[in-house]
């Protein structure tokens, strides 16, 4: 029955996208449809309109659009169900499929660290089913057709999800092209747009290549073994230099995918380009999916763990923790900012899977199940919050048309539901107490405290270093997303769309925030629920789980020992539920300090305008100044000159462009490369047809010398 359940799942999601392919038959039905009508009524033209307006207003009704949403949604709920069930049941669940190759048919595996992931595909596609219909409604049939839409998110979801059922190389590839190669279609949905065309292309791009990298890591061990089912790659008997030749390869492949620094650059191009439900599923889960295939290539099938890598995970997630939130500060497209804070997440949990790499080789495996449990946690809460907050986006841009922070302002008032959800997810995001995301933060630095066990020199000073640099991140998200959450809801309206804007409409655009903000919070009251889950999934795959007298009780939690380090968020619930009713209660109580509503104080200068708030950049530039070297920094003020003299100033003109320096790092000079190289190749097009002769001849010849 688990094993149906998550079948269901992916069958659900592909019909999800059938369901929209035939939408477009319709479209074509209905062209034939209005061809004939045209020619019956040729002589009658306002009976010949009048039908046409009636078939088109039966265009795409909206419970057939609907309707791919619930598929949709009913193949999350099974996914679900299926995580949970096997987490539970603490069961491996083996299968095979008559499809594939003729030697190879697909080979299925459903276990512990399949069903974790499961489950965070499913919560987010059930939050994105509430939320789509609402949110495409806003698209016009002609320019942005639904049927593309809906083909490609079934099948987006189909391949995740076969990606984490794949027990053998080559189903894993199929399922792995798939996901990729949908997603490509959702990043270029709106391909009217130049922008996301050449970010659609960039995404694909990166994404080919990291599969070419990830198929040579499977070569590696392939060669090494019998077969390419997982089960032959795991009796692979590796050396040391070949075992670390082929995660070398699988770290590029999936840490490309991943979005960790320097193989980032599409992120931040791809997310805003693709419609909201998309980013939110492709930074929410497509990013974690990623980080399974690393997990289970690193994990189960070399199995021998060596401390360098986790010394090169440690490295790269700490670059990438920082780097990321850094050039997500920066950013005033709000979408944008996102991805790179999906960077500096992505960051976070590759340096605790580092920290679980050196406890493990080091001969620590409980210390290495807390950072495997801290990472995982921290991928679980960081699929509910950026969900959360890349579908409240969404609902930003679908009512106030900006995705310009600066644009914005004064929501608050406004759009008082959407404000609430966003703020939860601000407040996840930033790691604050009784949300979900301090709680895996806050694992993750009690697992970098334990360096002390450690006996390498070089590791015991190293990891205190990131330490450090994790907690400087988390300071540096607070101050981002204080950015966020200001400027766009508090203030005054900084554009007329702003100042128009009001709560939308649609109940199923608040409904999946309202679930994933709910979320957040059930998760950061009571995170033991989720934590037991993943002991599971370490028990399976390390052998190793934390105590239960310290990971499993449902009021404290105490990762290493109660009387190192504990946390209770029931009971920090409690305290500030009593310091809010005593301060509500000394409120009420003195008239003189009674809530009451006035105009905004404005310093004497006779009434504030939007002029005088904070923009982005102004509210960043302490951070550009001190980090000045982290971007490159493209700053200018010009001032527009007038009077006989031109010693007045008529206005002056600002303008701020900060860019990646991966660009002119890494590929500036591959772009370079590339196009010297295909001028060289050039020359053997000569237009002289004896030239083209002679290679056929050459290639002949070579052919039957390499065949004979």
């Amino acid at each position: 029955m688990i094993l149906l359940s998550a079948y269901c799942a992916v069958l659900l999601s592909f019909a999800s996208g059938l369901l929209a392919l035939m939408m477009n038959q319709r479209q074509i039905m209905l062209a034939m449809s209005q061809y004939s009508i045209n020619k019956f009524f040729s002589g009658n033209v306002k009976c010949r309109n009048w039908v046409n307006k009636s078939l088109e207003e039966q265009h795409y009704p909206a419970f057939l659009r609907q309707a791919v949403f619930v598929l949709l949604g009913f193949s999350g709920l099974f996914a679900v169900i299926a995580g949970l069930a096997v987490l539970i049941s603490n069961s491996v669940i083996t299968d095979q499929i008559a499809l594939g190759l003729p030697w190879l048919p697909w080979h299925i595996r459903f276990d512990a660290l399949s069903g974790f992931f499961f489950l965070i595909i499913g919560i987010a596609v059930c939050a994105v089913s509430l939320y789509g219909p609402g949110y495409v409604s806003s698209y016009k049939e002609k320019e942005h057709p639904f049927a593309s839409l809906g083909l490609f998110t079934g099948l987006f979801v189909a391949g995740m999800l076969l990606v984490l059922l794949a027990d053998d190389a080559f189903m894993f590839m199929i399922a792995w092209e798939l996901m990729s190669v949908a997603s490509y279609f959702l990043v270029a949905f709106q391909h009217e747009n130049p922008a996301n065309r050449r970010a659609a292309f960039l995404y694909l791009l990166m994404a080919e290549v990291g599969a070419l990298s990830i198929i040579l890591g499977f070569g590696v061990l392939a060669s090494f073994s019998d077969g390419f089912t997982f089960d032959a790659l795991r009796e692979s008997k590796l050396s040391v230099t070949w075992a670390s030749i082929a995660f070398v390869l699988a770290l590029l492949g999936f840490g490309m995918k991943a979005g960790i620094v320097p193989v980032h650059i599409w992120l931040p191009e791809a997310h805003p380009a693709a419609p909201s439900h998309i980013s939110a599923l492709m930074s929410g889960v497509m990013l974690k999916v990623a980080l399974y295939g690393l997990i289970r290539f690193s994990f189960d099938l070399l199995g021998d763990i060596h401390w360098q890598w986790g010394v090169a995970l440690l490295a790269l997630g700490t670059l990438s923790a920082l780097g990321g939130i850094l050039y997500a500060m920066m950013q005033p497209n709000l979408k944008r900012l996102l991805a790179y804070s999906s960077v500096e997440n992505i960051g976070i949990i590759f340096m605790v899977l580092g920290l679980a790499m050196i406890f493990m080789a080091n001969g620590h495996p409980q210390l290495a199940a807390l950072g495997f449990l801290a990472a995982l946690l921290h991928a679980f809460n960081h699929a509910l919050f950026k969900n959360l907050l890349f579908l409240g986006a969404g609902i930003l841009q679908h009512q106030t048309h900006e995705l310009n922070i600066d644009m914005m302002g004064g929501l608050i008032k406004k759009m008082p539901q959407t404000s609430l959800l966003f703020l939860v997810g601000c407040m996840s995001i930033s790691s604050l107490p009784l949300f979900n995301g301090f709680v895996s933060e806050w694992l993750a630095f009690q697992t970098a405290l334990q360096v002390d066990v450690l006996e390498n020199g070089v590791l015991r000073s190293l990891i205190p270093v990131a330490a450090a640099a994790l907690a400087l991140t988390s300071a540096l998200a607070a101050a981002c997303f204080v950015k966020v959450f200001g400027l766009i809801f508090l203030g005054q309206s900084r554009s007329e769309n702003s100042e128009n804007a009001h709560e939308t409409g649609h109940k199923g655009m608040l409904a999946g925030p309202a679930l994933l903000a709910g979320l957040c919070f059930f998760i950061g009251i009571f995170p033991n629920a989720i934590i037991q889950l993943i002991n599971t999934v370490s028990g399976q795959l390390l052998g190793q789980t934390l105590p239960n007298d310290s990971a499993l009780d449902w009021l404290w939690l105490a990762p290493v020992s109660p009387e190192q380090a504990s946390y209770s968020a029931p009971l920090v619930l409690i305290g500030a539920l009593i310091a809010a009713g005593i301060c509500y209660w000394y409120l009420r109580r003195n008239p003189l300090t009674v809530i009451r509503k006035a105009e905004t104080w404005d310093c004497g200068f006779g009434g504030l305008t939007p002029r005088m708030q904070y923009t982005s950049s102004a509210f960043t530039m302490p951070l550009r100044r001190i980090f000045a070297r982290v971007w490159i920094v493209d700053e200018q003020i010009n001032k527009d000159m007038q009077g006989a003299m031109n010693l007045d100033v008529a206005a002056v003109h600002y303008k701020l462009q900060i860019e990646d320096h991966s660009w002119p790092l890494f590929y500036h000079p591959i772009a370079r490369g590339v196009n010297k190289l295909a001028k060289q190749v050039g020359r053997i097009q000569t237009g002289n047809i004896r030239t083209y002769l002679s290679y056929s001849f050459a290639t002949l010849l070579l052919l039957l010398w390499v065949i004979s």
